[in-house]
């Protein structure tokens, strides 16, 4: 299907062919018939990239601080990776369209295939053919209101929010800064709330326009502007002032603190300059809102992404519920869209769309539609590339699922192995084709079953942790070796099912426990070879907090911090110490704040079947520039200290022996080496299928253990 993107690195908007998104559950599909760029939002996003790495740096310091960190962490060699695999993905354009629903998820019962509908959301209701749009964010068209007109969703319920936050009251004087089309609807919006209104902006078209819909005065921003305000309310200053422009400049905060009455109230809806003068806030004691998008729901996870809606009795006006009431303002005729429309164009054109609005094109502009053709027969399967490559390798691979680590941490390391890239499946379809041209895949395609029946032999699931132990049992069941990036599975049920499809299959489960593989995890091994005393395990991980709605806090989808990465750390000590953990003891911190979850924190303590103990600490109190992980080992007189897989000291007959590598290194390139090997060869796996069970289970009793306060068995 065709989709708008943006090149990171250049920042130019393109059209590119990329596969249709797939179906998931609590989401709609939705073939578009009409999306509206938010001319002032895109613009600025456009411009943002478009300036280079240096000046983005210089108004993002949060990133620069980030890198930094990142740097002193895990080296230079990885940030480098890392930054440069951001620097290669594209930007899906777009939050706000309409369209026919086509297909309906799981979970979905308030749409049916055949409706009309508007949608909603960066990421979602995207530039693009074909959507894939959770359900909170997919909106009925009423009456006969036009998908043109219901592509205005979106910016409606900004403008809306942006209203409702002001608090107006019938016979109110209002005034809106900026008319671009969020402006213009704020106007109409006000008007029909029984406001007077007053607009200004520095286009004198925009602001004949705002009177035309309804302002009852309006002129191009200026000098005299305060004092013509002042007039219009007879002296007494605007009730409240909505700052719809999206500019860097701090003109307009400055001048709505000068027009406000007092005790007046100024909302901020657009993009623009935050240096708050104090001295007029202070003198006439205004309040200051800065309104959070579409309305609330904005940015929680729980509710756009899985679907959980809030109480109507309580939440009155959600995201959701504001777009239904503005686009029935316009089924009722209050709201005129159509006026605001000065340029339509076809998918296809819509790079000479963004030519305009970044004013390459000189020529006004205000509403800029992007039409499709729902009927236009859409791709599943694209060609990359330019055509199928020579194979030399036995090994040809599959991907499913290409988040940060996929790209980051393993394939590269699968290209510098020389397997043959056959096709990479995501869920959006956009980083599938980013990530597939990047690293020559033949095939960008849109679901797991079209990689699984590909000719492939070795499958790498890199999804989010729900699919891995469903699409690792698929892919062993079609008798091909998968990769299934950690945890194999969230509950003994799916991973009784993965052992099961394994010990019956031809191909090889592996699993992405890297750390056993790293350079001096393996020196650690061989320094206690030979022992015949058991050894004691120190494992502390300074892992730092993790949002609470973060999916991979969530049970369903992520499985919590305990299965999801701590696994990597049982993994390591079952390596090193060469037996299998039989009972485990876990506490968690008892933290009072609904933000905090208590596994974040957490002691660990397990008991091998040779006698050894292991503890690991695994924190989110710290302070970020400490080093993630140290590992202390003791045994037989000797003692091991792994700092962060870039450093080890080694004590021994009272010496002390230091190791310094030149970067951090967790193993990743071994792995996928030893991964490579156990495909081409009848040789066995890199790690057993005992010790796989026996890790992963080892997590669930974790859990256990900190659900019932006491010492669980870990039964094989």
């Amino acid at each position: 299907m065709k989709q708008v993107l943006q090149n990171r690195k250049t920042g130019r908007p393109f059209v590119a062919e990329v596969p249709s998104p797939a179906l998931q559950r609590g989401r709609v599909l939705v073939r578009s018939v009409a999306s509206l760029i938010s001319a002032g939002t895109e613009r600025m996003a456009v411009e943002l990239v478009s300036k280079g790495l240096v000046k983005e740096a210089r108004e993002r310091p949060d990133l620069v601080k980030a890198v930094v960190a990142k740097v002193k962490s895990e080296g230079l060699l990885n940030t480098f990776a890392s930054v440069r695999d951001k620097m290669a993905a594209s930007t899906a354009l777009g939050y706000s369209a309409a369209g026919i629903v086509t297909a309906l998820g799981q979970d979905v019962s308030e749409f049916q295939i055949g409706d009309r509908v508007s949608c909603a959301g960066l990421g979602f209701a995207s530039h693009a053919e074909v959507l894939s749009v959770p359900k909170n964010l997919c909106v009925h068209l009423p009456g006969d209101v036009s998908f043109e007109a219901g592509a205005f969703g979106t910016l409606g319920a900004i403008a809306l929010q942006g209203v409702r936050l002001s608090e107006p009251t019938l016979g109110e004087s209002v005034v809106v800064i900026g008319l671009g089309l969020v402006g213009q609807l704020t106007v109409q919006l006000l008007k029909a709330n029984g406001c007077r209104v007053f607009g200004l902006d520095l286009d004198q078209e925009r602001v004949k326009l705002a009177v035309e819909l309804g302002a009852d005065a309006a002129s191009v921003s200026n000098d005299d502007s305060a004092k013509a305000i002042e007039g219009w309310t007879r002296g007494r200053g605007a009730d409240a002032v909505l700052v719809t422009a999206a500019t860097d400049s701090n003109q307009p905060i400055e001048l709505a603190a000068k027009i406000s009455r007092v005790k007046g109230r100024v909302v901020i809806v657009g993009m623009t300059g935050m240096d708050i003068p104090r001295q007029p806030f202070y003198m006439r004691e205004l309040s200051l809102t800065i309104s959070m998008s579409y309305g609330p729901g904005r940015y929680d996870p729980d509710y756009e992404e899985r679907g959980n809606d809030y109480p109507l009795p309580y939440v009155r006006w959600t995201e959701k519920r504001n777009i239904e009431a503005f686009l029935e303002l316009i089924n009722a005729g209050k709201m005129d869209v159509e006026r605001l429309i000065t340029h339509r164009f076809a998918v296809d054109d819509a790079e000479r769309a963004y030519q305009l609005i970044s004013g390459n094109v000189a020529e006004p502009y205000l509403g800029v539609v992007l039409n499709y053709d729902p009927k236009a027969e859409v791709t599943q399967r694209v060609a990359l590339n330019g055509g199928p490559p020579k194979r030399v390798s036995a090994i040809s691979l599959g991907v499913i699922g290409a988040g940060g680590y996929v790209p980051a941490m393993l394939l590269p390391h699968f290209k510098t192995a020389g397997v043959n890239f056959r096709s990479i499946a995501t869920a959006s379809g956009v980083s599938a084709h980013d990530v597939g041209k990047r690293f020559g895949f033949e095939f960008a395609v849109s679901t797991a079953a079209e990689v699984l029946d590909d000719d492939v032999n070795l499958v790498v699931v890199g999804t989010r942790h729900d699919l891995h132990a469903e699409l690792a049992v698929k892919a062993l069941r079609q008798n091909k070796s998968v990769f299934v990036e950690k945890p194999l599975a969230l509950n003994d049920e799916e991973l009784d099912d993965v052992l099961a499809a394994a010990e019956g299959s031809s191909g090889k489960l592996m699993v992405g426990f890297n750390r056993r593989f790293a350079p001096l995890a393996r020196q650690a091994r061989e320094f206690f070879a030979g022992r015949n005393s058991p050894l004691s395990v120190l494992y502390r991980v300074n892992a730092g907090r993790l949002p609470k709605e973060h999916w991979l806090q969530d049970e369903q989808q992520g499985g919590g911090r305990i299965i999801g990465e701590v696994c990597h750390f049982i993994d390591l000590m079952t390596f090193v110490v060469g037996s299998l953990p039989v009972a485990v003891f876990a506490e968690s911190v008892s933290g009072r704040s609904d933000k905090i979850v208590d596994a974040d924190s957490v002691f660990i303590t397990l008991k091998f079947a040779d006698g050894s103990n292991g503890s690991v600490a695994y924190l989110g109190e710290g302070d970020k520039t400490l080093p993630k992980e140290r590992v202390e080992i003791f045994g037989s007189g000797k003692t091991f200290v792994l700092d962060d897989f870039r450093r080890a000291s080694m004590y021994k007959d009272g010496r002390e022996t230091q190791v310094t590598l030149k970067a951090q290194d967790k193993g990743q390139l071994d792995q996928v080496r030893a991964v490579c090997a156990s495909v081409i060869s009848a040789g066995p796996a890199p790690i057993s299928l005992e010790e796989l069970a026996s890790t992963t289970r080892a997590t669930f009793r974790v859990l256990q253990s900190l659900r019932e306060r006491r010492v669980v068995d870990i039964e094989m």
